[in-house]
């Protein structure tokens, strides 16, 4: 929970540097505190360095009927500008897939991206993951 009001903060700047979006604060705080509250939800990962949170990563959970496990999804992806470039997401990552093998009812990790985002693409790609089949479709309330 004493993360929460700097995760707020980074969910709010993913949304204007990527979707050129403005968020409500008060409810981006609220609902990180949610999801803290109740992993249920999901969990959220931060890096730090020196003690300052510089990146998270957001994982929620999928059950597929499918594969008899949960898929993982990475959502709020976000480092903070002057720390990109220095692996930080990278480690994320790579704990992230570490505690998804340890589960043991993982059976893959997914994400999606904005498209027109080429820079996180190339990330992504560059850790190894691949381009699905699936489109994603949404109905917003």
């Amino acid at each position: 929970m004493q993360d929460a009001a700097i995760i707020a903060d980074f969910n709010i700047r993913l949304a204007r540097e990527t979707e050129d979006m403005q968020l409500d604060a008060a409810v981006v705080q609220a609902g990180v505190e949610a999801l803290v509250r109740d992993p249920a939800k999901g969990t959220y990962f931060v890096a730090e360095v020196g003690g300052e949170v510089v990146g998270q990563v957001l994982i929620t959970y999928e059950w597929s009927d499918w594969r008899n496990g949960n898929f993982w999804w990475l959502q709020s992806v976000y480092v903070d500008e002057a720390s990109r470039g220095k692996g930080i997401f990278k480690t994320l990552y790579t704990y992230v897939v570490t505690e998804a093998k340890i589960a043991g009812n993982v059976c893959g990790i997914r994400l999606y991206v904005d498209g027109h985002n080429a820079t996180a693409q190339k990330a992504y790609e560059w850790l190894g993951l691949k381009k699905s089949n699936y489109e994603i479709y949404e109905r917003m309330f």
